[in-house]
């Protein structure tokens, strides 16, 4: 399975992603500049976290209109999967590809932590290889990632079993004390529909390698690479 990770000028977690694609998985990987347009040569899609365009503007909002873009659109209307990690979650909101938005903080302040997250369901190419209900713990960094929906949106989402991640306690419990930006029903991370588009605030990608004794994260990636390309007729 190839992946393909966008670099926007700001990026900074792109290398973070092909460390564990590439470094630790062994996976063809190439990085794709945001000027770059041909897609059909990668697998995967997987927009990192850092601060795209210096985040002007508004997170992801920028970003949004690069060229680059209008391929992942593509590539994501044929079923194949694209990951938006942070700052690429950002990018999916904006970019139409998820419901929703990222705003600022509840107490408007930048968070940098270790958090436990819920795994929702485990029927899904992302987290087939989790446990349903198993409490994982991956690294935050963000100022923008309260996960904010009108009510009709956050209804669809719910009904339709988009969220994958929320934030909870070590027990599992999905409390106000364990929401660490206010995100709206503990939402750290959401699908589309179809199920082959994820974004996410933690860093799975940060939690990838035995040497840092923190692998929650991993099977994020390894279950992936075990499944097949979805692609649509």
């Amino acid at each position: 399975m190839k992946f393909g990770i966008i670099v926007f000028p700001g990026s900074n977690c792109d290398r973070d992603v092909a460390m564990v694609t590439e470094g630790l998985l062994k996976q063809p990987t190439r990085m794709i500049w945001h000027q770059e347009t041909d897609l059909s040569d990668v697998d995967v899609v997987v927009i990192p976290g850092g601060f795209s365009y210096g985040d002007y503007l508004r997170c992801g909002a920028i970003a949004r209109f690069s060229p680059v873009m209008r391929s992942v659109v593509e590539h994501a209307n044929k079923g194949k999967y694209v990951l938006g990690i942070c700052n690429g979650f950002q990018v999916l909101t904006e970019s139409h590809l998820l419901p929703g938005a990222l705003i600022r903080n509840r107490d408007l302040h930048f968070i940098c932590d270790r958090q436990p997250l819920l795994v929702e369901r485990k029927d899904s190419v992302w987290t087939q290889l989790y446990s349903e209900k198993e409490v994982i713990t991956l690294p935050l960094a963000h100022g923008e990632g309260r996960y904010y929906a009108d009510d009709d949106t956050l209804k669809d989402i719910e009904d339709n079993g988009q969220v994958l991640f929320r934030y909870c306690n070590s027990t599992g419990e999905i409390t106000d004390d364990s929401n660490p930006n206010g995100s709206l029903n503990n939402i750290a991370g959401i699908m589309n529909k179809t199920g082959n588009v994820l974004g996410m605030m933690p860093h799975p990608e940060r939690a990838s390698d035995p040497s840092l004794r923190a692998i929650d994260g991993r099977k994020l990636f390894e279950g992936l690479i075990s499944s097949k390309i979805l692609v649509n007729p």
